[in-house]
């Protein structure tokens, strides 16, 4: 699996899939990440070790995402990351986090602030509209409050192209993220082993109708695919 690539238009920086214990909630009805995952810390970090060798630097950003939230990577992992960005002059790392983690986060903060790095983090709201988030998604995210839903992050993701969701849903859900969050990485649903699968017509009206107006926007990254940041494809 390619574990590593660069981001050179919107937000340059390098990202980076590692390897840990897998996503704990697991319940996410459109969701099979967690797939990628292993028990075995030591086969983790091997796999890690060899990614995270491949950071250059180049601009000073690394985004780290690992199929779940930071705190199911192991604490060897953590260190290697933070090791990482001290040697390759990084002053800026993005993780992700599932909101019920959310209480994890102002310690990794201040582990890698100790090192004169900021960490961004990123969580997946998928949705402001709380009913469809909890009653069709399973999310897990019982807060309904914008504001407070944005607490402790810089950044949100949110998924598009399922069966209910609307033209003007979906351009809510952007404005309301662009509202509360520095930035919103909109993901567009690709059909996986889980059970929610993707509406084509849902996808079709966002490239017609969505896409065009904020596919330059320097604060919406929008993937089509899931693997458009370059992680996650088989290597050849």
């Amino acid at each position: 699996m390619q574990r590593y690539s660069v981001i050179e238009e919107k937000n340059q920086r390098e990202i980076v899939l590692l390897r840990g214990r897998g996503c704990r909630y697991r319940r996410c009805a459109f969701c099979d990440y967690h797939e990628d995952a292993s028990a075995d810390e030591a086969a983790n970090l091997e796999i890690n070790r060899a990614v995270l060798s491949q950071v250059t630097g180049r601009f000073g950003v690394l985004e780290v995402i690992n199929s779940g939230s930071f705190c199911e990577l192991d604490d060897s992992t953590i260190e290697l990351i933070a090791d990482t960005c001290k040697k390759k002059s990084i002053k800026k790392v993005h993780f992700e986090c599932h909101w019920l983690y959310r209480n994890h986060i102002p310690e990794l903060r201040e582990r890698f602030a100790r090192e004169g790095v900021a960490v961004v983090m990123k969580t997946g709201v998928e949705t402001f509209d709380a009913d469809y988030r909890e009653q069709v998604m399973k999310k897990g995210i019982r807060e309904r409050n914008p504001e407070i839903l944005s607490q402790g992050f810089d950044e949100c993701c949110l998924l598009f192209g399922l069966p209910g969701q609307t033209v003007d849903s979906m351009k809510k859900d952007i404005e309301t993220g662009l509202g509360y969050f520095k930035r919103v990485c909109v993901n567009i649903m690709v059909e996986n082993s889980a059970p929610l699968k993707p509406d084509d017509a849902v996808r079709h009206q966002f490239v017609e109708k969505i896409y065009p107006l904020y596919k330059d926007n320097p604060r919406v990254d929008i993937l089509l695919n899931n693997t458009d940041f370059g992680v996650g494809t088989k290597e050849e």
